[in-house]
């Protein structure tokens, strides 16, 4: 449904229409829980419910909507849905990737394959790479990999196709949730750049930053940000 929308003007129809679908089968299937989505005006009364499932019908609209050079389509554009519940914050995700035929999710226990090297391979966005990496580069050797959504760059580091991905820039709940479930699920680093822990479910929904990546060098890259000053 949603990749036979692709193309100009039809972002937008995109969007309400996987937004449609999602909120329709969780009103059937959950009646009880709340939802926060990014196509939906927020309703104060996921505050206090105990279920809340935090959606984003079509993150990476941009990508949805734009051709390779080749003339196919970008596939790197995603769909997320995670539950976050008041005893446990995020309890599971699930990000689909509807252009390659792919869904992974918290419960599947995808881990990284390979070694991460002496570089460091960054998850950037193609347009607007964080300015904090210029100087973390500087202490750091990094390998810069362009992609296009939030959800597609935290699944690259699930796969192991890069080691990091950090956004310093600010985001909405719904643009990490369902990303940050699965790297758990998968045994990687999840926090703010500063090393504390990410809070879903809050009044205001915006997360000023982000980092994702393999646990193992999480601590060497938690010293150098503060070092450069990861959250000025």
């Amino acid at each position: 449904m949603l990749l036979a929308l692709r193309g100009d003007g039809l972002v937008a129809e995109g969007d309400l229409r996987a937004n449609g679908y999602l909120l329709e089968r969780l009103a059937r299937e959950r009646p009880d829980d709340a939802v926060l989505s990014e196509e939906s005006p927020d309703d104060a009364v996921r505050l206090t419910a105990d279920r809340v499932w935090i959606i984003d019908p079509l993150d990476g609209s941009r990508e949805f909507a734009e051709r390779t050079p080749d003339g196919g389509w970008r596939d790197d554009f995603a769909v997320h849905v995670a539950l976050w519940e008041r005893a446990h914050g995020l309890r599971l995700g699930a990000v689909a990737l509807p252009a390659r035929d792919q869904v992974l999710t918290s419960a599947t226990g995808t881990r990284p394959t390979g070694e991460h090297g002496g570089t460091l391979r960054v998850a950037v966005s193609r347009t607007r790479p964080p300015k904090i990496l210029d100087a973390l580069a500087a202490e750091v050797p990094l390998e810069f990999v362009p992609m296009g959504s939030a959800g597609v760059k935290v699944m690259a580091v699930v796969t192991g196709e890069v080691d990091v991905y950090l956004h310093a820039g600010g985001q909405y709940e719904w643009d990490s949730a369902a990303p940050v479930a699965v790297a758990r699920g998968a045994g990687l680093h999840t926090s703010r750049l500063d090393g504390s822990d990410l809070v879903y479910n809050c009044p205001d929904p915006w997360l000023p930053d982000l980092l994702v990546c393999r646990r193992e060098i999480a601590g060497t890259l938690l010293m150098h940000l503060e070092h450069v000053g990861g959250l000025a």
